[in-house]
């Protein structure tokens, strides 16, 4: 069956390429990719019920994930070995690392899993070499280090490419789109800004796609590939950094070049090399900002503050998610708190569970006895 799907998105895909593309046309051709990204994800739901029991036994572990994802023989193993004290295989051959390695990053107070993937090869997301096993092992970290040869350059787009075609779309937010299924009354289109890149007869050509009966409302000026991102089930939105290896064998002048290229296309990028250990450090603190984790130092009532083993979390998160993630008695004994540091109008400010915390913020709950 699987075979059968995947000769209707090479018919269609050659009809999106013979069919002109002018203004008469475009309505036709978005209906046409919609068409593609259904069959897609009825592809990859069969091809997951026909493996299970299959892919790579990972255990998420520490405070964040990170998945290194390369093609074979970048230098991934190597750059684990250098962040973590894992024992990954290194060879100068393709497909040295046939499994996840795990590894622990320890930083700034903070324990990063860091995953040493096998390497992706072109095809993957469409189930070449172990290429489902990996993408699906990708979708469990909280960050993509995506890893490149300095000779290699335009190997990024054949990586994000890949990863694309999986649903994995790196470094954006999800589509502001709200769609409500009804039991009648055909397809509703309403919008709170002008659509510039899309027509309503566009909106609802892609969407009769997916659904038969439905209020969708689009709250933001919307493409054609956003869009049909909005219906889909299995898009995931990931962060994700570029890591440029082996800068040490080029020149300045070239890597700085490559370096500019590759942030003007929106993507946080880092020179480094695995074999001198340029650039670790500063790759290291790179992790940790993008992870957007944030050191909360405790203060037990009475005592001083312990600057050695900070609470690890996330950008965003209140007093509520500190007293979660010590212990649930916190919130339910729970009286009030103070703060001291980047969070607080003033030292030793009182406050309750909704507080946002910053990092190194100095905290101390108080509770019912």
């Amino acid at each position: 069956m699987s075979s059968q799907i995947e000769d209707q998105i090479k018919a269609i895909e050659e009809e999106i390429f013979n069919t002109q593309k002018n203004k008469a046309t475009e309505h036709h051709i978005g209906k046409l990719k919609a068409k593609i990204a259904r069959l897609r994800e009825d592809f990859q739901k069969q091809k997951s019920s026909g493996q299970k029991g299959k892919g790579f036994a990972l255990k998420k572990a520490g405070d964040a994930t990170v998945g290194i994802i390369g093609f074979p023989s970048v230098g991934k193993s190597t750059l684990l070995n250098l962040l973590t004290r894992a024992s990954s295989k290194i060879g100068d051959y393709d497909f040295t690392t046939l499994e996840v390695i795990p590894g622990i990053l320890q930083y700034k107070g903070a324990e990063i899993q860091i995953l040493d993937l096998p390497g992706l090869i072109i095809g993957a997301a469409r189930g070449r070499g172990r290429g489902r096993e990996i993408l699906s092992a990708i979708r469990n970290v909280d960050l993509a280090l995506l890893m490149i040869d300095v000779f290699e350059i335009e190997k990024l787009k054949a990586i994000t490419d890949e990863l694309h075609e999986a649903g994995l779309r790196l470094n954006q937010t999800p589509p502001d789109v709200v769609i409500k299924k009804k039991g009648s009354g055909g397809i509703l289109i309403s919008n709170t800004m002008p659509l510039t890149h899309i027509s309503e007869t566009m909106v609802k050509s892609i969407a009769s796609e997916f659904v038969i009966n439905a209020q969708i409302t689009i709250r933001e000026d919307i493409t054609e590939s956003r869009l049909i991102d909005s219906f889909s089930e299995n898009r995931l939105y990931l962060p994700a950094i570029v890591a440029i290896n082996k800068i040490d064998l080029a020149n300045k002048d070239t890597i700085q070049k490559y370096c500019n290229e590759i942030e003007k296309q929106g993507w946080r990028v880092i020179g480094i090399s695995a074999s001198t250990e340029t650039g670790i450090e500063e790759l290291k603190d790179l992790i940790f900002s993008e992870l957007k984790l944030i050191r909360i130092y405790m203060k037990p009532v009475g005592k001083k503050t312990d600057y050695t083993q900070p609470l690890i979390l996330r950008q965003g998160n209140t007093v509520e998610d500190a007293c979660r993630n010590l212990h649930r008695e916190f919130i339910r004994k729970f009286r009030y708190a103070v703060i001291s540091g980047p969070s607080a109008k003033h030292p030793s400010q009182k406050i309750g569970l909704d507080h946002h915390l910053k990092d190194t913020d100095e905290l101390t709950i108080v509770v019912h006895k």
